[in-house]
């Protein structure tokens, strides 16, 4: 179809009827179908496919920033002294044919070192990582409901949930197919199970205290259990890898 805007300019008017539909919160999509319409969205910063619903975020105050860049540095003070593993921020994983979660941060053991998730050909994370954290403001609800129980059923084996306006961290690791709450030790710091000697004092992350975040960090990275972790990490190599500290 054409149409005369003056002058004797013709313009092509479209009359596709198989354009992609865009993403609105709420829907109902499969996998497949969620990945389709949001490559096809890139106007929309962040989108989420969570049992099946997607979620559309909203724009991203400081009220989430500001912790969001914190969490992460803790996790990356941790990943720059630990080979073998991979970190990510705001990564789409491929979790399952009703999830495609992109969480706040997620850090994995590398594939060819043991780990649980795997690289696509298309360079996304398909099953789960080891551990996946969420800075919750608005998204409370989801993250301690709809994300936590796709987590679980998924094998994520640490969830961490900092509650902003609660000015609390929940950790969770998952033991015989539930989620238990990880308690802090007699010295007030988290220590991870799935990745020894990544130590988090909380208190200190929720008042944005990051010189003593990274003093947990570094007490952590200097036990013995990260000592061993590292080396059994090393031992995991597949026989064809060379041996290198790449993720």
């Amino acid at each position: 179809m054409t149409a005369d805007f003056g002058e004797g300019a013709i313009m092509a008017i479209s009359t596709d009827t198989d354009a992609i539909p865009g993403l609105a919160d709420g829907d109902r999509l499969s996998a497949e179908e969620f990945e389709r319409r949001d490559h096809a969205s890139p106007h929309i910063r962040k989108a989420e496919l969570i049992e099946g619903v997607v979620y559309v975020a909203s724009p991203v105050s400081d009220q989430h920033g500001v912790p969001h860049f914190d969490l992460t540095s803790w996790i990356g003070l941790y990943r720059l002294l630990t080979p073998h593993l991979s970190a990510s921020v705001d990564g789409t994983i491929r979790l399952d044919p009703r999830n495609r979660p992109r969480p706040d941060v997620f850090l994995r053991i590398a594939p060819d070192h043991g780990g649980q998730s795997r690289t696509s050909a298309d360079c996304y994370v398909e099953g789960a990582p080891e551990f996946v954290a969420e800075v919750a403001v608005s998204s409370k609800t989801i993250d301690l409901n709809e994300k936590l129980e796709a987590y679980r059923r998924n094998n994520v084996r640490e969830y961490v949930v900092w509650r902003v306006l609660d000015r609390a961290i929940d950790w969770f690791i998952l033991r015989e197919g539930r989620y238990d709450r990880l308690p802090p030790g007699a010295d007030g710091l988290y220590r991870s199970e799935v990745f020894p000697g990544l130590w988090l004092d909380p208190e200190a992350l929720i008042r944005g205290d990051l010189a003593a975040v990274n003093r947990a960090v570094q007490l952590g990275l200097a036990s013995p259990e990260h000592a061993a972790f590292v080396d059994r990490l090393r031992r995991a190599a597949r026989p064809e890898d060379d041996g290198g500290d790449r993720p």
